[in-house]
């Protein structure tokens, strides 16, 4: 599959957020991706589509919803999503999306998780290539130890994801 022939249908939009611009991909009616500038494994320029600014309805709930996620009055989302990867990926980011907000789980425990406990490094892999971030929530995945360790969007991002996320979560418990 070629890139223009990967791009057709696609379009794009980049939103501002606290950890800078965010690149929403929309395949047809659903988000297939999420980038953040500088990210590790950005997508090709061809890929993309074209933008649209937020016109899209995929783009526009998208980049609501995000609005929603940074002022904490979002702690799910609720988007159709294409994640396209080979099956163990999509594996991955399935159980990703089942790590609660404001909690974090090892990698080992990911590998548990969807059952390849010795698939450590395999999971690792696929965590840094999740296509759509922040909603697969990749950055709650860290090191046997508690550590911050390979986050695609930069470790500054993943420490300020987690940290609001933790904010967040301890207001709402006061709250309720």
């Amino acid at each position: 599959m070629t890139a223009r022939t990967l791009a057709a249908g696609r379009t794009h939009a980049v939103v501002h957020s606290p950890v800078g611009p965010l690149t929403l991909v929309a395949a047809g009616s659903v988000l297939a991706g999420l980038y953040m500038a500088s990210g590790r494994h950005p997508p090709s320029q061809e890929t993309l589509g074209d933008d649209t600014g937020t016109a899209d309805a995929p783009l526009r709930e998208a980049a609501r919803q995000l609005g929603e996620y940074f002022a904490g009055r979002r702690t799910e989302f609720d988007l159709p999503l294409a994640l396209e990867g080979t099956l163990f990926q999509r594996r991955v980011w399935d159980a990703l999306r089942q790590i609660p907000y404001g909690e974090t789980i090892s990698y080992g425990e990911l590998a548990r998780r969807i059952g390849r406990p010795t698939a450590v490094r395999a999971v690792g892999l696929a965590n840094g290539r999740n296509p759509i971030g922040i909603v697969v929530p990749c950055h709650r995945v860290v090191g046997s130890d508690g550590s911050l360790t390979g986050y695609g969007g930069g470790l500054e991002r993943k420490q300020f994801l987690l940290g609001f996320e933790r904010h967040v979560k301890a207001g709402l418990h006061h709250r309720g």
